[in-house]
């Protein structure tokens, strides 16, 4: 697992790491994801691993509910000071280790699965089909090229939560970059 010292640093030395706001990249991967919601409208989301609340803050537009969290303190402060609304709720935590408790129609993991360890990826899963509505929708968003710090690649973290009967894809979005997925309870 990717620590979070490793993360703290980044952010010390730059407040958006990976240029969420600001490359044509991320914009693009983040419309495609939200034109891939198979609902207008969803009541309580998770998103964790939110970074600087860039997603997050499209996602609100569509939730009743948002709970974004995220294992580093710096990027949840410029998150709540960037994104106003009442709907959405902050919170510092690691996951699978501090996964909520709570029921979600929509959980979305984007750019977070090839941080972590091998067994907190399955450890995840399981925290997601558990706390996935019946008719809820699991979101995941990953670049599919190695990276140093990546314990495996994008396109291996969806093949993981593929993996059994219980889940079943709806979307498929696959280019050079990124895999896009939505997945739902069989």
């Amino acid at each position: 697992m990717t620590s979070a010292n490793y993360f703290e640093q980044l952010y010390a030395e730059h407040d958006d790491p990976w240029q969420l706001a600001e490359r044509e990249y991320e914009r693009r991967k983040f419309d495609i994801t939200l034109a891939s919601l198979p609902k207008r409208r969803y009541a309580r989301a998770f998103e964790p691993g939110c970074s600087i609340g860039v997603l997050t803050g499209m996602l609100a537009r569509r939730c009743d509910a948002l709970l974004a969290s995220d294992p580093v303190g710096r990027p949840l402060e410029i998150a709540r000071a960037s994104i106003p609304d009442r709907n959405v709720t902050f919170r510092q935590g690691r996951v699978p280790q501090e996964w909520p408790t709570e029921t979600f129609d929509l959980i979305v993991l984007s750019e977070l699965l090839y941080y972590l360890s091998a067994a907190d990826r399955v450890d995840v899963r399981a925290s997601a089909v558990r706390s996935l509505a019946p008719d809820g929708h699991l979101v995941l968003v990953h670049w599919r090229r190695p990276f140093e710090v990546a314990t495996c690649t994008g396109d291996e973290a969806h093949a993981e939560m593929r993996t059994g009967a219980d889940l079943v894809r709806l979307v498929e979005h696959v280019e050079d970059d990124f895999r896009l997925e939505v997945l739902t309870h069989a």
